[in-house]
């Protein structure tokens, strides 16, 4: 591990690793929202042998194959920056953390590049049914791909399945299934990818509005509105439901992020949620949460029932987390000085195996090794300086999951209207077309938020409990991490308007004169 570091080093591959993921994560979930509508469209085909459902599908899968070409290019450097921004990670984790990423690249990805080929290519060249099949497994390609890329994400918010090895300084895999199977990678995977649902949804009905606001494709439009409306209102309903499963995995294993999400500093039995608060900048030590907030709109014991299912549970905050002495279900919470001195013990206990084992000497190694067992699951406390730096940037977490959860509840009432007045064909309406189109860039906000809350949320560590960020970095100058950053600022921002010009013009020809109303 890395000693005597420049705390801006820290900072500037934070910024460019978190500048990447952002950019990254404006494709993946239009990837998957089109990929399931483009699917069902040509579904329709299929069924009825209409050549409008085929030329409608065509059109939605033109702008999925643009997205999708920009957000592979911009997932394969977040992939590198592992390696040359996070090199301590890497070689601490890497047997754990490569595999899922592995498979990823070996299954998921060939698959989608394989029947991709074929959904853009083998139109007339074979059949309705094997390019149907073709185009489904496009859209399964691009699940897949995110249920790996997630499984390893969630093992960095729960780490399960693995085994220190002291003699290599490396976690390695032991249960791989364990690291499959956790109930954070499950419902981290099913609630991501419904977001990137929910987004391609909220996408086809605002860019179906514009359409209409034109005067254009009438038919091609509603029909496309009412497909993405759907699309878009049975995945916000389930988002309910994985977000709850969700908060009652942040409260068992990442209390100290619950708390921040929610500007809680002191616990109680039978928490509020908050709806709406301001927090007040800067709140350390307050005797009441209060006086954390000029103003707030709460929900009385709902936190509590969020996080264990008991309204009248006790859920602790900030304080507590770092002052320990509560009870749960594990027995007295420890303080964090407590947690910190145990870390630098297991530390110690490793050094002390290490020239134990150089020397010979297998008694002390073994006592050292003993040692290291026993605190390991503190280890990565030993590299924390000061207790206040166990706690995450409270403002911007608390405010990203308000603006989450605000905007999905606005978006399926959005979703509710429009099902609606598509079910009364009185969807022909200005006000609505204007609002469906001015929400799809609230859309990218909420999907991004979701993830600052994820990954804000856990800081300092890279790996919950087991390596700080502080540790996790990779010994580079700091010159060359700032001017990488702005190289790659000013690249994304060259791909990102090319790629808004390429979909704001494949928008504006519009689909094949095939989709008029006689089709």
């Amino acid at each position: 591990m890395i000693e005597n570091l420049d705390s801006s080093l820290v900072d500037w591959s934070r910024a460019q690793f978190a500048m990447t993921a952002i950019y990254h994560w404006l494709f993946v979930p239009l990837t998957l929202g089109l990929g399931l509508i483009m699917s069902i469209m040509e579904t329709f085909y299929y069924r009825t042998g209409k050549v409008f459902w085929k030329e409608t599908a065509k059109f939605w899968m033109k702008l999925f194959g643009i997205n999708f070409a920009v957000g592979v290019a911009t997932g394969l450097i977040l992939e590198f920056e592992f390696g040359t921004n996070w090199s301590n990670y890497s070689w601490f984790v890497g047997d754990i953390f490569g595999a899922p990423l592995a498979i990823e690249g070996i299954i998921a990805f060939f698959m989608e590049a394989t029947f991709i080929a074929v959904m853009f290519f083998g139109w007339n060249k074979v059949s309705r049914g094997m390019h149907l099949t073709s185009t489904w497994l496009t859209f399964a390609g691009a699940a897949i791909s995110a249920l790996w890329i997630l499984v390893a994400n969630a093992w960095m918010q729960h780490p399960a399945g693995m085994g220190f090895n002291p003699d290599t300084v490396r976690n390695e895999m032991k249960d791989f299934w364990a690291v499959i199977g956790s109930p954070v990678a499950i419902n981290k995977f099913f609630h991501t990818v419904l977001s990137g649902l929910m987004l391609g949804g909220s996408f086809v009905i605002g860019i179906s509005a514009w359409f209409l606001l034109k005067g254009r494709h009438g038919k091609f439009a509603l029909s496309s509105m009412k497909i993405g409306a759907v699309t878009g209102l049975v995945s916000a309903l389930l988002l309910l439901v994985t977000g709850d499963s969700s908060s009652k995995d942040v409260a068992k294993y990442q209390p100290m992020k619950l708390a921040a999400m929610e500007g809680l500093y002191n616990g109680y039995e039978g928490v509020e949620l908050i709806g709406i608060g301001v927090l007040k900048p800067c709140v350390e030590n307050v005797t009441d949460n209060n006086d954390a907030f000029y103003f707030k709109i709460p929900f009385p014991k709902m936190l509590s029932w969020l996080a264990t299912g008991d309204v009248n549970a006790f859920v602790p905050g900030i304080n507590d987390l770092l002052k320990g002495g509560y009870q749960t279900g594990n027995g007295v919470a420890l303080s964090a000085d407590e947690k910190i001195r145990r870390g630098k013990v297991a530390i110690s206990a490793l050094a002390d195996y290490r020239v134990a084992v150089k020397a010979g000497n297998t008694e002390d190694a073994n006592v050292a090794r003993a040692a290291l067992e026993k605190d390991f699951d503190y280890f990565g406390y030993g590299y924390i300086n000061n207790p206040k730096e166990l706690v995450p940037p409270v403002q911007l977490t608390f405010y990203s999951f308000h603006v989450m959860v605000i905007l999905g509840v606005y978006f399926i009432l959005l979703f509710i209207v429009i099902c609606w007045l598509g079910w009364k064909d009185q969807l022909n309406k200005r006000w609505l077309h204007w609002v469906a189109l001015w929400s799809i860039p609230l859309a990218y906000i909420a999907s991004q938020a979701g993830w600052v809350v994820a990954e804000v949320g856990r800081q300092p560590w890279a790996i919950q409990d087991i390596l700080p960020v502080t540790a996790a970095i990779s010994k580079l100058p700091t010159a060359s991490v700032i001017l990488t950053f702005f190289l790659f600022l000013i690249l994304f921002a060259v791909m990102l308007v090319a790629e808004i010009r390429i979909m704001v013009k494949a928008i504006k020809k519009g689909p094949d004169v095939a989709v008029d109303e006689n089709s």
